[in-house]
């Protein structure tokens, strides 16, 4: 008689699929969720009464993770997604735990438009302790899992009867507490937080959108025209620098108000105006750089409904003027048809580019010979790499380092308030060397042509207030930090006089609440052109020009 072989003991085994959802459910909440758990005991007055509001949001996240699983038919089936999930877990909880950052849409696109550079920008001993030690080692737990094989009749009596269990309990608690509902129902904040349900839902929006906008893809563009203004005969070429900021905030701006010196060159500028009150479309550069030079405004702008082709840049492109895109940005945007894209030399300058990034001055090569060649009306758009974090060291060379001791860590917890801040205030510093070298490149051709300069941020970025780090916060809920942003125009001496621009209607301007809704309508307004779709509302320097436009 054949023995049978001897059970594994190092197997764990259920009787049924409950008690491995249960298990998993646990794993969720132990292990992804430490800022989740610190979130909502910091919203409460402490005491008993916060023992059992935490205890029933335990109950009832471990009554969803696990009813969740149970849903999914099969033992091997949702053993799988249970694996999956884990990795998915400790990402979003590595996020949430190191920069107080909520999982949404946004984030995911931002992780999907990421390039190896960004993403050696990120990788930490921190983030690997993360992967490894709550991603890949629980997965090896789960594989280890055996679910006894019961009939399907038994099993759908074992996952329903649970499932009503559960939501009875569920609605007995959330009866009961009102403060428990509030925190289901209306605190948006720690929802995003709840790992790793957050990220799952997040997801799946995500997915929602990138079909919406892929059904669009074959739909005809929305009617839109530009044309451009007659200007006077044998005048100057107008020239126009846009210069697009990664991840600059208004808060530390010199020109704004700081108290630190992070824009000396830039305050011995004349014909420079800083506008105090600008705000961003988006907290993060995958939505805030197509809405602003989008026609639709931050009150009507979505992925799906953005048109590349009548952005900005492509409408100035069809009416006739030279368009060109420099990128020093890890982003994957798309500047629209008629704009010259210009490749920048980082292969060929190790002074410049590292394994991880280049300096922002690799926008300037080859740029002196490019100005000598203008010859008709063109406007010139530059995208920073700016103070994108969290290696902010990484943005700025040594000879910029105003601030010390800086942080030169990527693990933004290693650091003390003070480093994080000399080192961020270091990369406006060097930002506001790049522009004013700019400026100085414009005024130099002066002669030859009629130029301006407008620089604007994409959004801003938090820097450890309120326990928050980087940028990507949900709009509504986001922090000043990450929606006010610096926001400027230069004008040569020729473009003031051809434009007529009045000065004290300039300064005037400084104080209004703009934002990016106005970049489209300025930047048309500059350039002498005109759209279907231009306010001159909208236009800045609208009511302060008296002619040629």
């Amino acid at each position: 008689m054949r023995r049978r072989p001897a059970a594994d003991k190092r197997m764990l085994r259920f009787r049924s699929p409950v008690p491995f959802a249960l298990m998993t459910a646990g794993m969720f909440l132990l292990a992804f969720n430490q800022r989740f758990w610190s979130t909502a005991l910091a919203s409460g007055a402490g005491g008993a009464v916060d023992v059992l509001h935490l205890a029933s949001l335990g109950m009832l996240l471990l009554l969803a993770y696990a009813g969740a699983l149970l849903l999914i038919p099969g033992s091997l089936p949702m053993k799988i997604v249970a694996a999956l999930l884990l990795p998915v877990g400790a990402m979003a909880a590595y996020c949430a735990d190191s920069f107080g950052v909520v999982i949404d849409a946004g984030m995911i696109r931002n992780l999907g438009e990421t390039d190896r550079r960004e993403v050696m920008g990120l990788l930490t001993p921190r983030l690997l302790v993360y992967i490894i030690g709550l991603g890949v080692v629980p997965v090896f737990l789960v594989a280890r899992s055996q679910i006894a094989p019961i009939g399907l009749r038994r099993q759908l009596q074992h996952r329903l009867a649970f499932l009503a269990i559960a939501a009875a309990m569920a609605a007995l608690a959330l009866a009961a507490m009102p403060r428990l509902r509030a925190a289901v129902l209306d605190q948006e904040q720690l929802r995003r937080l709840a790992v790793p349900g957050a990220a799952v839902v997040a997801g799946a929006d995500y997915l929602r959108v990138a079909l919406l906008a892929s059904a669009r893809a074959g739909e005809p563009a929305p009617a839109g025209q530009a044309w451009r203004i007659a200007q006077p005969p044998h005048a100057r070429p107008l020239l126009v620098f846009l210069v697009v900021g990664e991840t600059a905030r208004h808060k530390n701006f010199q020109l704004g108000g700081y108290a630190r010196p992070t824009n000396p060159g830039l305050s011995r500028i004349d014909n420079l105006t800083y506008f105090t009150r600008a705000e961003a479309c988006g907290t993060s550069t995958a939505v805030s750089v197509p809405c602003m030079l989008s026609h639709l405004g931050r009150n009507r702008f979505s992925l799906p409904a953005y048109d590349g082709a009548h952005n900005v840049l492509g409408a100035l492109a069809t009416a006739g003027v030279a368009v060109e895109w420099r990128s020093n940005n890890t982003a994957k945007f798309d500047p629209g048809r008629g704009v010259r894209k210009v490749a920048l030399p980082d292969e060929t300058r190790p002074d410049l580019c590292g394994d991880e990034s280049c300096l922002d001055e690799l926008l300037l090569v080859g740029l002196p010979q490019r100005l000598r060649a203008v010859s008709a009306d063109s406007l010139l758009a530059f995208h920073q790499m700016g103070s994108h974090g969290p290696a902010y060291f990484l943005r700025y060379p040594a000879s910029m380092q105003k601030f010390a001791p800086a942080c030169r860590n990527k693990d933004l917890g290693a650091c003390s308030a003070e480093e994080l801040r000399n080192a961020y205030d270091n990369t406006i510093h060097y930002t506001d060397h790049l522009l004013s070298t700019m400026i100085a490149m414009l005024a130099r051709d002066a002669a030859q042509t009629d130029s301006a300069l407008i620089y604007v941020s994409d959004h801003g970025e938090s820097l450890g207030e309120n326990g928050l780090f980087l940028h990507s916060a949900p709009y509504a809920s986001a922090p000043e930090e990450q929606k006010r942003i610096p926001f400027m125009l230069w004008m040569s001496e020729g473009y003031r006089s051809r434009f007529g621009i009045d000065s004290a209607c300039l300064r005037h301007q400084r104080d209004k609440a703009i934002g990016h809704d106005h970049v489209f309508h300025t930047l048309l307004g500059m350039m002498a052109a005109r759209s279907t779709f231009y306010t001159d509302g909208l236009d800045l320097l609208a009511p302060c020009r008296t002619r040629g436009g």
